[in-house]
């Protein structure tokens, strides 16, 4: 990919071999970005290859603000190849089958110790955005982290003891999704603390307004090309 983020943006100058070691696993959630398998709902306006193009800036921001941010581990769970978006230093697994919940579920049950999960609709995320949830003593006081999107979903999901069985079964891709996630979380008992509400990249509009909220990064870049 030939967009690059502007050098005076934080995000211009990854830590390439991951930063400190914290306490907390990172996931990221993706699929490969293929035309017509990604960002279905930006066709139209755009065509399925801008789409992609779109789809593997946003995985690219994401990965590098991963990258940046202080981890165990740093793991992509993809649905698909790895291609040249992928930098060194995060390790790839494949997804594995079912619904979203399960996906979910399946990813969270290969760690061990605290894991935060984010997935690929939010390439403005970086890593002051995740702090509160790998900071050392991040887990001293709470159970979970959860970070809302605005469409009513969430962007973000931290468990300091990963439990598959907190996501199976949680609808997804409604309206509701966070507000049942954050119900399942606190019926278990668990203390739950948010990150920031953030806005996934789902349509055209969502596009441009992410892309203007955060114009130094290759997603904005694409999008302007």
């Amino acid at each position: 990919m030939t967009a690059r983020p502007r050098e005076d943006d934080p995000r211009s100058t990854p830590d390439r071999g991951g930063s400190a070691a914290g306490p907390t696993t990172l996931l990221v959630i993706a699929k490969e970005p293929l035309p017509g398998r990604v960002k279905t709902r930006l066709t139209p306006p755009f065509t399925p290859e801008r789409a992609a193009a779109l789809a593997a800036a946003a995985l690219a921001d994401t990965l590098q603000a991963v990258l940046r941010a202080p981890a165990r581990r740093r793991v992509l769970v993809l649905e698909g190849r790895p291609g040249p978006w992928l930098p060194p230093g995060i390790d790839v697994v494949p997804q594995g089958a079912g619904g979203l919940d399960e996906r979910l579920a399946a990813a969270f049950a290969g760690c061990d110790g605290p894991t935060l999960l984010v997935g690929m609709d939010t390439p403005q995320i970086c890593p002051e955005v995740l702090a509160p949830a790998l900071a050392e003593d991040a887990w001293a006081d709470c159970d979970a982290f959860l970070g809302p999107a605005t469409d009513g979903g969430f962007w973000a999901l931290g468990l300091a003891a990963p439990d598959p069985g907190l996501l199976r079964g949680v609808p997804m891709s409604t309206p509701r999704t966070g507000a049942l996630q954050e119900r399942r979380l606190l019926e278990a008992g668990l203390r739950v603390r948010h990150l920031p509400v953030l806005r996934d990249v789902d349509t055209a509009a969502d596009a441009h307004a992410v892309a203007a909220a955060a114009p130094g990064t290759r997603f904005a870049a694409e999008l302007g090309r």
